[in-house]
């Protein structure tokens, strides 16, 4: 195995070199159909207020609205693995149609929900539709893809996922500025009409393993993940640890993802061959994967509150503001390949992380109120160039690590580790930054009602309403800007810790740059050939 996990066109075999002779124009389908999927995590962020509204929205309250958001990530992220494994067994293009199918039809009835509820369940079916689709669309670039191109297909893709999370805002905006709040779900359907047609035309059907299903793995998989994810949701919606559903649902969630190993490692046709995570590479890519979801996901959290409350930006504006860190990804991520040929992933895995917790050290240590936003544009472009020198590394040794029929597995696998690592993110810095700020106000404005303590977002929304004396809305305001910034410093500081953690796998287990020797070459296509069997 290369640096990146791939073998030197050399070593391919012929039929591997090729690849499909349509495999660009079925990136071009897949990365769409992907785009829709990423861009839908975060497009609702910016119709909050207007689904508030009972008069322009369904009036959801608080807790409606969070389960909104969390319905889509729970069943999105606890049903991936069983998805792709499924997927490598039916047929990943069977399965692509069916998640789309699934998909658009939850778009079009979130479109016209009439009540929050409505809306809530919908949204849990498009997180259903979406697990279907995303492991098969990266399984089925396994296929197409030559090991020579694959780790470039795979940069496209995840370039991919940077630019859909980073429109999503913007596309958003952009509807809710023009049309009902519906049309943010409605948008899906054409280009998921789109999708199914191309994907019909252009992929070939692709199945991998037909061993033995393993049922009782996968229903353990998804018992154990939604478990899991529900209460890392609870502990970053309550801004605590200390609840006994959040520590309930996480303890139940860990046990039964233990007895998921212990049943995998004891049975001949298992989901997850353990196997693999004797592997240094393996384990250490997907701690990668979870680390870098970790601090990504966290700062987009609390810079989105920095920017919309502290800065006064629309969501539009903010949504536009986080561009360049999806552009950022979409042009470096396809050069990720040749950058790990170049000098080695250890090097490039390093100065990448770097990079990225450059953001976090100088948020931490200089953002205040009075920032210059063209430092926020140049910070979230550096994180991006630094995303898109981590994740296509890491993914493409993930993906190269099992063979082509069980692309799906690992597919999933990867995915799911994004999903875990991206809510923890939310919710462990979502915790620092909630209780930071309440210990600050609580200092700075004793005078303040105990429910406007919570969050900067609640004392900003009682100074609105006018649920704070007037005489003390110039200090109550200066104190909650202060301990906001306070806060977002603490947040970001303990970023740093996590990127810190990751920069120790990456230099401990990374590999250097390999001489291309023809003795390097065999060894690598015998560690490839050992993996595979």
């Amino acid at each position: 195995m290369t640096e990146t996990g791939s073998v030197p066109a050399q070593e391919a075999q012929p039929s591997e070199d090729v690849g499909h002779p349509r495999r660009w124009a079925i990136l071009g389908v897949l990365v769409v159909s992907l785009i829709v999927v990423v861009l839908d995590n975060t497009v609702l962020n910016v119709a909050m207020k207007t689904l508030a509204d009972p008069n322009h929205g369904v009036g959801a309250s608080q807790s409606e609205l969070a389960w909104m958001i969390n319905s889509y990530t729970l069943v999105f992220a606890g049903l991936l693995f069983a998805a792709g494994v499924i997927g490598d067994r039916v047929g990943r293009k069977r399965m692509l149609l069916i998640g789309l199918v699934v998909f658009g039809t939850a778009s079009l009835l979130s479109a016209y929900s009439a009540t929050p509820d409505q809306l809530i369940w919908y949204r849990a079916l498009m997180g259903a539709g979406a697990a279907v689709m995303m492991p098969s669309t990266l399984s089925l670039l396994r296929d197409v893809f030559s090991n020579k191109e694959f780790p470039k297909a795979l940069g496209i893709w995840t370039g991919a996922v940077g630019i859909g999370g980073a429109v999503g805002p913007i596309v958003g905006g952009a509807l809710l500025e023009r049309f009902w709040w519906g049309s943010v779900f409605l948008i899906n359907v054409p280009i998921v009409i789109f999708g199914i047609i191309a994907i019909i035309v252009l992929a070939p059907e692709s199945k991998g393993s037909q061993a033995r299903p393993d049922l009782v793995g996968m229903a353990l998989s998804m018992l154990g993940l939604v478990s899991l994810t529900y209460g890392i949701i609870e502990a970053g919606d309550a801004g605590s640890w200390t609840g006994v559903e959040v520590w309930g649902a996480i303890a139940l969630g860990v046990l039964i993802l233990v007895g998921f190993v212990l049943w995998e490692r004891h049975i001949p046709y298992a989901s997850l061959d353990m196997k693999l995570f004797k592997s240094t590479r393996f384990s250490a890519s997907s701690a990668i994967i979870t680390l870098t979801f970790f601090g990504m996901m966290g700062l987009m959290f609390f810079m989105t509150f920095y920017l919309q409350l502290l800065k006064g930006f629309t969501p539009l504006e903010t949504g536009l503001l986080f561009l360049p860190f999806g552009a950022s990804m979409l042009v470096f991520a396809p050069l990720s390949n040749g950058m790990v040929q170049r000098f080695g992933a250890k090097t490039v895995g390093i100065v990448a992380m770097l990079l990225v917790m450059t953001n976090f050290a100088v948020t931490g240590l200089v953002f205040d109120a009075e920032t210059s936003v063209w430092v926020v544009i140049g910070l979230f472009f550096i994180t991006g160039a630094g995303m898109a020198n981590l994740m296509p590394p890491a993914m493409n040794t993930l993906m190269s690590s099992v063979s082509k029929e069980r692309a799906g597995v690992a597919s999933a696998l990867g995915n799911t580790l994004r999903q875990t690592g991206g809510a923890l993110g939310v919710a462990v810095l979502g915790t620092v930054m909630a209780q930071s700020y309440r210990s600050e106000i609580t200092d700075a404005a004793p005078q303040l009602p105990d429910a406007a303590r919570e969050s900067y977002a609640s004392t900003y929304g009682a100074i609105e309403t006018g649920a704070i004396p007037a005489e003390a809305v110039g200090a109550v305001t200066q104190a909650a800007n202060e301990s906001f910034v306070t806060a977002l410093h603490v947040t970001a500081l303990t970023a740093v810790g996590v990127g810190l953690i990751g920069l120790i796998v990456i230099a401990a287990f990374f590999p250097g740059k390999r001489p291309r020797t023809p003795e390097a070459r065999s060894e690598q296509a015998a560690e490839r050939a050992m993996t595979e069997a």
